[in-house]
């Protein structure tokens, strides 16, 4: 029986060895000579200080800044980890609300969201990613409508031509992948790195 069950054993460890262990090792190592950015985290230096991700959104809430979507990640609520408390781009628990199209709290939210917005700018429509989160509550980008959509709150912010921020906003949308995967983009952190500078001049 052992003769018989011998080659089964053998192969399981084997198999294991080259499967759980040495592909993945292979795959992490070319990765990070690759794409060494990217394994890296592509994490975004001012000053030799790490200040952000290209790859994750963060909380932009003053209005001499462009804001990014809602985010609906959360964390554990300090005073009682069995419950969780709003924790915008929580990269370490990345998730949507799961609240679907019927949902009563989800409705209020885009509401307020959307009121809010509206009076930022009364003379355009609401582009819907400034109101809605995404399913990893952790996008970086917006779309170019809705960084355009923000640029009167942000001259007036800042005493700044609009003109100026509109050129800033063109200057910094990204198209699509290879001329054809997704849709045209503006990341919001490179923007407001942008806008800073602009700031100095």
């Amino acid at each position: 029986m052992l003769t018989q069950l011998r080659p089964a054993f053998v192969l399981i460890v084997a198999l294991t060895g080259i499967t759980g262990l040495a592909y993945p090792l292979a795959m992490t190592g070319i990765a990070g000579l690759v794409f060494s950015s990217q394994a890296a985290g592509s994490i975004v230096l001012r000053d030799g200080k790490p200040i952000g991700s290209a790859l994750i959104g963060q909380s932009f809430t003053s209005a001499r800044y462009f804001q990014g979507r809602p985010s609906a990640t959360s964390a554990a609520d300090p005073a009682d980890a069995a419950k969780t408390v709003p924790a915008p781009y929580n990269a370490g628990n990345s998730a949507g609300s799961n609240l679907g199209p019927t949902s009563a709290d989800l409705a209020t939210r885009v509401k307020a969201d959307l009121d809010a917005r509206q009076v930022e700018n009364p003379e355009l429509p609401v582009p819907v990613d400034l109101v809605t989160a995404s399913g990893s509550g952790l996008d970086p980008d917006i779309s170019p409508e809705a960084a355009l959509f923000q640029v009167s709150r942000v001259a007036t912010a800042r005493a700044l031509p609009e003109a100026r921020l509109r050129a800033l906003v063109e200057s910094k949308i990204e198209g699509r992948l290879l001329g054809v995967l997704g849709e045209p983009r503006v990341n919001v952190l490179a923007l407001n790195l942008a806008l800073d500078d602009l700031g100095s001049r």
